[in-house]
């Protein structure tokens, strides 16, 4: 068993200023292990550092697999769980701009249809 490092304050400060930077104030985050299968013929789960935060009813997780190797994704519910098409980043903060990009584009997907729905159901 490979042992990880824990995030870097520098990485810790890339995180923040990138949470920041998207939602306009300080975010809070935490740190954390998971666990996680590490390929996708991996019977086993492998532990990690990874760092936390929510905002609203999401909740984000990027984990570090490696010296600058990370995994990243968002989730709502424990079944609806999402990933951003890659299965590791090696660079911290498009691991990062990525995840939210998506989350965002996937947000506004579910409002665009919640409000479809709901004037379906105005309708009928």
């Amino acid at each position: 068993m490979s042992i990880t490092p824990d995030f870097s304050a520098e990485e810790i400060n890339i995180v923040k200023d990138t949470l920041a930077e998207r939602y306009g104030a300080p975010k809070e985050v935490h740190l954390a292990d998971v666990e996680l299968h590490l390929s996708q013929d991996d019977r086993e789960l492998s532990e990690r550092p990874a760092l936390y935060w929510q905002d609203k009813d999401c909740h984000f997780i990027i984990a570090k697999l490696g010296p600058f190797q990370y995994h990243n994704q968002f989730f709502y519910r424990g079944h609806e769980q999402f990933g951003t098409g890659r299965s590791d980043y090696d660079n911290l903060f498009d691991c990062t701009a990525t995840l939210l990009r998506l989350q965002a584009d996937h947000q506004a997907q579910r409002e665009a249809e919640d409000e479809a729905r709901d004037e379906a159901k105005d309708e009928s």
